[in-house]
């Protein structure tokens, strides 16, 4: 609650006259500054704190990692059409959530030391298997502890330095014991993507391989691995349509619930 000092008339033995003029010219002053008061109060209780609802939308995003259903953000099934290779059809199916946890063991040292500055509230990850339980994918939710300005700014350093497409700055999977992603493991890494949102607290990222256990000496950032003409392995397979894929479908599904949880009744 904002107060405003009183000025101090009294202060004197003698009081001044005060004329009819004066005392109408206090009563509009006042009037006035009892509408802009409401009106800025209103918009404390709303939560609207500008005419596009950016503040608002973005911290009901920060608590969305305890308030929404797994199931909401990470579907026991995901439809991905046109996200294979030429524009097939590819369907994922979640084998395992992990626990949600912080960030410590989740990602290689150059990667959690890169992501530092926008802090680690909370980590959610689950593993997708593809319909021929060929391939594994973990995808994680990164709820960071920072402003707006904050994720602007790492999201210009991730793409002015190129961070998302270096080897050594890759999301470490989450292998589920007893089913086909056990053995995915870091050597296992095949391609990857990292997005630092600005319109909301988070880093989403993919990471895929094979589920046979098959180790990789190069693997590849799937936006260089979707790419016309790749002939790499991860490519080939189509691991970079594995990652993007998903990795934009859980986002997609991310903004569809902030947008909803902010929504204001008519």
């Amino acid at each position: 609650m904002v107060s405003f000092a009183e000025p101090d008339v009294f202060g004197g033995r003698t009081r001044p006259r005060v004329g009819p003029r004066t005392v109408a010219a206090a009563a509009c002053l006042m009037l006035g500054l009892g509408l802009i008061g409401g009106a800025a109060t209103g918009s404390w209780l709303t939560g609207d704190g500008g005419a596009d609802g950016t503040g608002n939308s973005f911290g009901t995003a920060r608590t969305l990692w305890h308030s929404v259903p797994v199931d909401e953000l990470f579907p026991p099934t995901v439809q991905g059409t046109g996200a294979g290779p030429g524009g097939a059809d590819r369907t994922w199916t979640r084998i395992a959530v992990a626990p949600d946890s912080g960030c410590a063991h989740a990602f290689d040292p150059l990667l959690y030391k890169a992501l530092a500055p926008v802090g680690c509230q909370r980590l959610l990850r689950a593993t997708y298997t593809d319909a021929t339980q060929s391939y594994v994918t973990t995808v994680g939710l990164l709820f960071t502890k920072a402003d707006p300005a904050a994720m602007s700014a790492l999201a210009a350093r991730f793409r002015d330095e190129h961070l998302d497409s270096r080897a050594d700055l890759m999301p470490r999977p989450y292998a589920a014991a007893g089913t086909v992603a056990a053995a995915f493991g870091d050597r296992q890494r095949a391609s990857w993507t990292i997005s630092v949102l600005t319109d909301a607290p988070v880093v989403a990222y993919a990471v895929s391989g094979w589920t046979d256990g098959r180790t990789v000496d190069a693997p590849q950032p799937a936006a260089d691995a979707v790419r016309s003409g790749a002939t790499t392995d991860p490519a080939q397979a189509g691991l970079g349509n594995e990652a993007l894929g998903l990795a934009d479908r859980v986002q997609r599904r991310l903004r569809k619930t902030v947008g909803t949880a902010t929504e204001k009744p008519s």
